[in-house]
């Protein structure tokens, strides 16, 4: 995987001003808390005075210029927590981050895609192993690419042995890749005009998706995992299934029953104020994306400028930490919220179950959307067996941890970036436990 998605998170505050966009930190021992933040609340399970190292390690991340702010949540046994702000949403304009700030979530799009391909499954619309080109008929008869020349233009393709399944695209392992992805795939990929789910110009699902189908696979459907726009391939069988866009079925399926107010492909206008600013995180520098300089994906500004037609289930949404809680929280309780269910717990599930080897060291880690973790010792970190994660290109990450009755979720908006603040949040988090 191209060593630039792994894109990671938060800031500074307290720099000093080369230029209008480049900032250095100055100041030290400083507390970058938000005022609007809510007490710990006291719990059996957890130590208040070990929440406390939380704060320490975001402020201390902040103060070492790696990320401008960022805002954390962690509920246990349906109780929040912990839920704080810190550092700034925006530093040129000294706009504090808060609580409600809205994050571009990029991959956290997935999680959302996958429940909605599981409502439609049971429903009875399809099973999860039939071909996907019952459904979508341009993907019949796919090709695998066999050789490229030196300039990565296509020799050789073959006939796949196999069409790509449903659940092949649910777990990344069609033969599907990215653009900003190295892959024998990747020039061909943009020299087609494939994008990466995120865009400001006027372009639809639905005709990136049929142009995709007629590329050439890196490998055998079903053969092995690779992360790819398999996501998006499934947001548009979910427009064709249920007959509504893809932005209208999440509304009426997925948000407005779990009262997420403040998640959107695109911001409406009252919310663009709240959209936290971009930074790059480069020589050390934290540098606002005044332009598409410093980004693989796309022009930065997707959420609140140009066409607005794009609905991208693999990377299109943006939200806050509250709006996604929510939709954690009904995973966490296996498909229900609020005497609302939105899948079955069957279905959860089997969302959970690993089925690929994410890394090929013969460890089944990835299920339907999500990693999940059975070996915390070979893990090497904190952590309990079963526990589920994700994350987002923009440095936005969450793990659910099923046997302690956990989540938790932190945002920040940096890329490309050099902190590691998700992991040690993690770490954070666990230590604090009873």
């Amino acid at each position: 995987m191209h060593k630039i998605f792994f894109s990671l998170i938060l800031f500074l505050i307290g720099c000093s001003v080369q230029n209008q966009s480049i900032h250095q930190p100055e100041i030290t021992g400083q507390n970058f808390e938000s005022q609007d933040n809510q007490k710990i609340r006291s719990l059996p399970s957890a130590s208040n005075d070990r929440f406390k190292r939380i704060d320490k390690t975001i402020n201390a991340e902040i103060e070492a210029g790696k990320i401008p702010g960022a805002v954390a949540l962690v509920s246990i046994n349906g109780e929040r927590v912990y839920h704080k702000s810190f550092g700034f949403a925006d530093i040129e304009e000294k706009k504090l981050m808060k609580r409600d700030s809205i994050f571009r979530i990029a991959s956290m799009t997935k999680a959302i895609t996958t429940v909605a391909v599981m409502q439609l499954y049971e429903k009875g619309l399809f099973q999860l192993n039939d071909p996907v080109s019952n459904y979508l008929t341009s993907f019949k008869n796919p090709k695998v690419l066999v050789s490229v020349d030196e300039n990565n233009a296509v020799l050789e393709i073959r006939d796949a042995a196999n069409e790509i399944k449903i659940i092949d695209l649910l777990t990344h392992s069609s033969g599907l890749g990215y653009p900003f992805i190295s892959s024998p795939l990747q020039k061909i990929y943009i020299d087609n005009g494939i994008i990466n789910g995120i865009t400001d110009k006027d372009i639809t699902l639905s005709s990136q998706i049929n142009k995709l189908s007629e590329l050439p696979l890196l490998f055998d459907p079903g053969n092995r995992y690779s992360y790819g726009l398999n996501t998006d391939v499934l947001g548009h069988l979910i427009e064709v299934l249920s007959g509504q866009s893809l932005n209208d079925y999440f509304r009426n399926e997925i948000f407005l029953p779990l009262e997420m107010y403040d998640t959107y492909f695109y911001l409406p206008d009252d919310k663009h104020n709240r959209l936290a600013t971009l930074y790059a995180y480069i020589d050390k520098k934290l540098i606002s994306y005044n332009d598409d300089s410093f980004t693989d994906l796309g022009n930065s500004n997707y959420p609140i400028s140009g066409a607005m037609a794009y609905y991208s289930g693999g990377a299109g949404l943006s939200s806050t930490v509250s709006d996604y809680s929510r939709f954690l929280e009904m995973l966490l309780n296996y498909g229900e919220l609020n005497s609302k269910r939105l899948l079955s717990r069957k279905s959860v599930e089997l969302m959970i179950s690993p089925r690929m080897d994410m890394n090929g060291d013969g460890i089944l880690d990835f299920a339907l959307g999500f990693k999940v973790i059975k070996n915390i010792g070979l893990l090497g970190e904190l952590g309990t067996p079963g526990y589920y994660s994700w994350g987002g290109a923009f440095n936005t990450a969450f793990w659910v941890d099923p046997e302690e009755k956990m989540f938790s979720i932190i945002m920040s908006q940096v890329r490309p970036n050099k902190s590691n603040i998700n992991e040690k949040f993690k770490t954070m988090v666990y230590q604090s436990l009873k």
